[in-house]
């Protein structure tokens, strides 16, 4: 008779529960966050035993211990099986034993587990996007501290440019002492940090070489190597989307939809999303934001222009980015290079956009 488990992890320990074919209930077992612990209770689970495992902070090491021990572990969303648990009270038992139950239902919320070599591979570019938001911090943080004392260099686009630096750092002299020394120390900080976006970047190009699916993704407007990795890594097999919208949503890129007694109302994008590929659909979509004067002739560019003059350039950009991201979808599934399409012949949805771009 088949077992299904359920495991809810915490940061020290997890909670094992099991349900049978015919629904019964096994013991529970509580099993130390200790690798040696964690193998020994893998290896008394019966092989290839399918194993539900919520999304938590610490599940790379879980799914590998439960990959190496020849059985199937099945990540699932949290919040989704909470809602289809049911559950009034919540206890570590009832969260596994639900999970145990779902899985036995076939109603499990499970989601794509990357390979082991991708979710290395992911570190890279993350990396790389936490070290730019700290540069974007320090020179907002010193753009700030300049326009409390009122000074400004216009002499120069950037002031953090090679010219821009060199008065950036005679007119500080001119802030209070410790302000100063505190504007130098962020300086500093900040030419670690560029060092580091560079070091990291030639690590990307080592060790991940250029695919296919990264060339077609440099296609798309507003998209070169760097983003290219982030989004070829973090969609991973486009076939675990069942459409283009999937991908929009998984994304990030679509808002929240309230719709009663005839009204339709859209909200701001959904938070639980995989914020690495909004990232960088964002990203895009602001480069094709910047040169949308120059490409006058591209859908991007018309797509956006419009937008801005009926939505606002917030809502304008999360349009282009999901634009962006459902061609993604049409790019990799059909292996073929973005194509423009004609801009004189109007098209109603974003959905039938991407399939005419891609």
């Amino acid at each position: 008779m088949k077992t299904y488990f359920g495991c809810d992890a915490h940061k020290h320990y997890s909670i094992f529960a099991s349900v049978d074919e015919t629904g019964a209930s096994g013991p529970f077992v509580r099993v130390e966050n200790e690798r040696s612990l964690f193998r020994r209770h893998l290896r008394t689970m019966p092989p290839e035993s399918e194993i539900a495992v919520e999304t938590v902070g610490n599940w790379y090491w879980m799914i590998d211990e439960m990959e190496r021990a020849g059985h199937v572990p099945l990540l699932t969303h949290a919040g989704q099986a909470k809602a289809m648990m049911g559950q009034i009270n919540k206890t570590d038992k009832l969260d596994a034993r639900g999970l145990a139950l779902l899985l036995r239902n076939g109603t499990l919320p499970s989601i794509w587990i990357p390979p082991g070599e991708l979710r290395d591979q992911r570190e890279l570019p993350r990396m790389r996007m936490t070290l730019v938001r700290m540069k974007t911090m320090l020179k907002n943080r010193i753009h700030a501290t300049l326009a409390k004392y009122a000074i400004q260099i216009d002499e120069v686009r950037d002031v953090f440019g090679a010219a821009g630096r060199k008065l950036l750092e005679k007119r500080i002299r001119e802030l209070p002492p410790q302000t100063c020394h505190s504007v130098e120390q962020q300086l500093e900080l900040l030419d670690d940090v560029e060092a580091q976006i560079k070091e990291t970047e030639i690590q990307i190009k080592t060790i991940i070489q250029d695919t296919p699916a990264m060339k077609l993704l440099m296609t798309l407007p507003g998209v070169g190597m760097i983003l290219a990795v982030v989004i070829a890594l973090e969609v991973g097999d486009v076939d675990r989307f069942s459409g283009p919208e999937k991908l929009a949503s998984y994304a990030g890129t679509v808002p929240r939809v309230k719709a009663s007694g005839g009204k339709i109302f859209h909200g701001p994008v959904r938070s639980d999303v995989n914020r690495y590929l909004k990232w960088a659909f964002i990203e895009a979509a602001n480069t094709i934001v910047i040169f949308h004067k120059r490409w006058t002739g591209r859908h991007v560019a018309i797509l956006y222009t419009r937008l801005r003059e009926k939505r606002g350039h917030a809502k304008a950009v999360v349009a282009v980015a999901r634009h962006l991201s459902e061609a993604t979808y049409w790019v990799l599934k059909k292996a073929e290079s973005y194509r423009e399409r004609n801009a004189k012949k109007p098209v109603s949805s974003t959905r039938e956009q991407a399939r005419q771009f891609a």
